[in-house]
């Protein structure tokens, strides 16, 4: 449901409701409005001013395709602007509606539009933002294992440098504590790395991780590593099927963002490859008026810069 209030440049009230979601509520709200601006709504659409507290979905996009302005209201802005009708900081949808009605009313200048990229750009935002967003499950699940790891069987942290990479997780599960981890052999472990297709001295490699994983650790009682070793099967699981949606992601963003007619643009500049560069065209979008000017653009590069450091 969604609440919604009109009101006119006086600070009016002129229609409130309480709409539902889809086709029906969104008829509802375009008819409310035509009520309001007559016969000439379609020509003086874009004299109405929206505010929403989101900048995506069907809604948005519903109310850019009416040739509304539509402004996407920061939540912490109306936080702050809340705190003008009261200081109890109370919330209900209602007040919610009358409070961004007024906002855009007064503030509307200081508020930023909702940009009209093209279709194009918004699936490269969906797909780069969904392949990032596995890549950071994948590393909290990494974490969980390197911590379990180091409870029962730190052996495993010795001999595996990355604990993603798909021989360290195909070893771990076939061998998930340190009883059975010893008893691996040089051909069990040289195959794990071959079928990982790693590179230089198999031999070697598979020497030294056979010795990490035979060296003398502290530990935890049979039954104990038992208990381990389970929740780690459960891990390299779920970290193996991570892996393989996060390249199966990577290829849509790469295919998404070939087929954009920025993407050369974007892969002129130093640094930036397909999947990084698909990240910038997805946040900085393609709509060419976004930007007043190159400040505006620099002061949104800046503070991407800075979220993605804290991030």
């Amino acid at each position: 449901m969604h609440d919604i209030e009109l009101m006119d440049a006086s600070g009016r009230r002129l229609a409130r409701a309480r709409l539902p979601e889809g086709v029906a509520g969104m008829a509802r709200l375009h008819a409310l409005i035509g009520e309001q601006l007559g016969e000439d709504a379609d020509e003086t659409a874009e004299q109405v001013v929206i505010g929403i507290e989101t900048d995506k979905g069907p809604w948005v996009q519903a109310l850019i395709a009416a040739g509304y302005r539509v402004c996407a209201v920061n939540p912490l802005q109306a936080s702050r602007y809340r705190e003008r009708y009261g200081m109890s900081g109370a919330k209900s949808d209602g007040a919610d509606a009358h409070m961004l009605a007024d906002m855009v009313r007064t503030d509307s200048h200081q508020l930023r539009p909702v940009a009209g990229d093209s279709a194009e750009a918004a699936a490269i935002k969906v797909v780069s933002r969904a392949h990032k967003s596995m890549i950071w499950e994948r590393t909290r699940h990494m974490q969980r294992l390197r911590h379990a790891l180091r409870d029962y069987f730190p052996a495993a942290l010795e001999a595996f440098e990355e604990l993603t990479t798909p021989d360290a997780l195909e070893l771990l599960a076939k061998a998930p504590d340190p009883a059975s981890a010893a008893k691996l052999t040089l051909t069990q472990i040289r195959t794990a790395l071959k079928r990982a297709r790693r590179r230089g001295d198999i031999d070697t490699k598979a020497g030294k991780i056979q010795a990490a994983l035979r060296a003398e650790h502290l530990g935890q009682p049979a039954v104990v590593a038992q208990a381990y070793a389970t929740t780690i099967r459960a891990a390299t699981a779920v970290l193996a099927t991570l892996n393989e949606q996060i390249k199966t992601l990577q290829g849509q963003v790469e295919q998404h963002f070939g087929q954009h007619p920025d993407a050369e643009i974007v892969l002129s500049q130093p640094g930036l490859g397909p999947i990084l560069g698909a990240r910038v065209l997805a946040e900085f979008g393609d709509d060419q008026h976004r930007y007043t000017d190159a400040r505006a653009r620099k002061n949104c590069e800046d503070h991407g810069v800075s979220s993605q450091a804290v991030a």
